[in-house]
């Protein structure tokens, strides 16, 4: 089966530290391998509202159309792996990346796209820079998409971690650079919450 990548790039200036890594992974990919890149920036999402209990409105939604929400659907339910790319803002994902996020809640609510189970099979990766040297400090980021993989649940493969602030500075990271050659060659497990036994 061809694998088909939907790198979402959530920086707030384009071709950051975190765009540049993901792209050097990204040319790791087989030649079959098919890619997508979407800046959030470039096809932005309202706030979201949470509707679900609201009296005024039905707990569903219909299904977007025409607009940035149905193109990153479209995109999310027309590729097998799924690359967050964001930099590490204030020890988490960007802003436009936690509104793509929470607009898989509202998918959820569209009872013909039947989001849950669609997005079963799935692999979701993560790509990010941060300014630290301590790569802890990208804990929150990563559970953020770890748990909202396991939720559905999807397989994870993990964070590729590269140290840079000022644009390019990532090309300086030389570990990072070699993580990024094997990044997605590795098996990416299913994700599970912490409590999760079997």
């Amino acid at each position: 089966m061809t694998r088909k990548f939907l790198f979402v790039l959530g920086s707030a200036r384009p071709e950051g530290n975190t765009e540049i890594l993901a792209r050097k992974a990204a040319e790791q990919l087989p030649a079959d391998a098919e890619q997508r890149w979407l800046r959030l920036a470039d096809h932005p999402l309202p706030d979201f509202e949470d509707l679900r209990h609201h009296e005024s409105h039905a707990r569903a939604r219909p299904r977007p159309e025409g607009d940035n929400e149905a193109l990153l659907l479209d995109a999310t339910l027309d590729a097998t792996d799924i690359v967050i790319a964001s930099p590490l803002y204030w020890y988490s994902v960007s802003a436009t990346v936690k509104r793509y996020l929470d607009y898989w809640d509202a998918w959820l609510e569209v009872p013909e796209l039947d989001f849950k189970n669609a997005m079963q099979g799935r692999t979701l990766w993560g790509v990010t820079a941060l300014a630290h040297r301590e790569e802890e400090v990208a804990e929150p980021l990563i559970g953020t998409l770890r748990y909202s993989a396991a939720y559905f649940p999807l397989r994870f493969g993990g964070v590729l971690l590269g140290n840079g602030t000022r644009p390019g500075q990532v090309l300086d990271d030389a570990e990072a650079l070699a993580r990024a050659k094997t990044f997605f060659a590795q098996e990416a497990p299913l994700a599970r919450f912490p409590y999760d036994t079997e």
